[in-house]
């Protein structure tokens, strides 16, 4: 019986961080790893003025940044 694989959730937060669920790995442009906490979720920075990129260090309700993305909805 095939061993189903757990899922992976990428959440867009409003004015916000990436938040990934799931077991993951990051790498960099050049293929090397980075060390990713082994726990529930990871934050990745959106915002773009992290002094920790690419992980999120709240530097987005410092900066005012702001935005909402919403996935279109098919029509009914």
């Amino acid at each position: 019986m095939e061993q189903q694989q757990p899922e992976v959730v990428v959440k867009v937060v409003n004015s916000g961080p990436y938040q990934v669920k799931g077991p993951v790995k990051l790498v960099d442009h050049d293929g090397q790893e980075y060390e990713v906490p082994q726990r529930r979720s990871v934050l990745l920075c959106r915002c773009g003025q992290s002094q920790n990129k690419p992980f999120c260090d709240g530097a987005h309700a410092r900066t005012g940044f702001s935005a909402e993305a919403r996935a279109e909805r098919p029509a009914t």
